[in-house]
């Protein structure tokens, strides 16, 4: 569950809020690998903690045009909220981002995922989320982006860009079930939620200030409001 709808707004957790987004996110060096496609649309699963945010801040990355919120690593029947924050289906809440990789590589992607969308050195939980369903993984479409994806964490582990070491999975994609419709563009209709305040909109404001050059500030909205 969402442990910012059982602890409300208390005035510790934003004053610890306001430390992180301070020091959320830095430019990371650019994968050494990173293929340019020439097809017009390819698409890959990202999972990194709860999905309202991963969907909100690759909706404002340039090149995207569809990001849904979903789950991803289990089986199509038990692909369902009230099941997978059981912990017991195998699913990690997931987002499948659609892109013109003419405009933006999956590397690029990557970096966005790596540095501001989430912290790859928590193993299983993300912020105030605990449970294998907010693992790290990066859920492959294509051998390209398998070897794109393996090499940019040995790159980034080799450099020693964390303190930590990254424990980012990488698998392939068996299957993406897209999630209940009220959990889709969340941010974007409930921007002052406790837990979007928090937790997600720091995110949105450390791709804007760490990636200019990729930010775009009208976002690809998955429904009309």
């Amino acid at each position: 569950m969402k442990a910012a709808l059982l602890i409300a707004a208390s005035s510790l957790l934003m004053l610890s809020a306001s430390a992180r987004s301070e020091d959320l996110g830095a430019r990371i060096p650019a994968p050494a690998l990173d293929p340019v496609g020439t097809a017009r649309t390819e698409t890959v699963v990202l999972a990194g903690g709860c999905f309202w945010g991963q969907q909100a801040v690759f909706e404002h990355v340039k090149g995207v045009t569809k990001v849904v919120a979903g789950y991803s690593g289990g089986a199509k029947e038990t692909a369902t909220y009230p099941q997978v924050i059981t912990e017991t289906t195998g699913h990690a809440e997931a987002i499948q981002i659609t892109f013109d990789p003419r405009i933006v590589t999956f590397g690029r992607l990557l970096q966005v995922y790596f540095s501001v969308a989430h912290d790859p050195t928590q193993l299983n939980f993300q912020g105030p989320d605990e449970g294998t369903s907010y693992r790290s993984e990066i859920f492959f479409a294509t051998p390209a982006q398998e070897k794109t994806a393996r090499a940019y964490i040995t790159q980034l582990g080799t450099a020693h860009v964390f303190r930590e070491p990254i424990v980012t999975k990488v698998g392939a994609l068996k299957g993406f079930y897209a999630a209940e419709a009220y959990h889709q563009d969340y941010l974007l209709h409930n921007p002052t939620q406790p837990y979007i305040v928090i937790n997600d909109l720091p995110k949105l404001a450390a791709l804007e200030r760490v990636w200019p050059e990729f930010y775009r500030p009208d976002p690809v909205r998955l429904a009309s409001r």
